[in-house]
């Protein structure tokens, strides 16, 4: 299976020959994981900056709320039990994987 020039995702070809490409949800969740954390650490960071003035404190108050809140978050979004069309989906993928071997 060849890659187009650009193309960050793996080609994978199901039963049907048929290449999946992720749905454009699919391919933004970790963004939208990402500028969630942003915003709450940039809070945090912005509180800790008012009530203190250092920067160093508020800098390091930034990164500590980012990683918590991007590993809570992703924690949270594989807690969540997948519906029937993304069921279906992981099926049709994995039948695909079984096929190549």
């Amino acid at each position: 299976m060849s890659r187009k020039k650009g193309d960050n995702v793996p080609n994978q070809a199901t039963a049907s020959g048929a290449v999946h490409q992720p749905s454009r949800k699919d391919r933004f969740r970790p963004v939208e994981l990402i500028v969630i954390s942003v915003i709450l650490a940039l809070f945090v960071g912005l509180i800790v900056l008012m009530s203190t003035r250092e920067f160093l404190l508020s800098g390091v108050a930034f990164g500590i709320a980012f990683i918590v809140g991007l590993v809570g978050l992703a924690m949270f979004s594989l807690a969540f039990k997948p519906n029937a069309e993304e069921v279906q989906d992981l099926e049709e993928q994995n039948r695909g994987d079984d096929s190549t071997h």
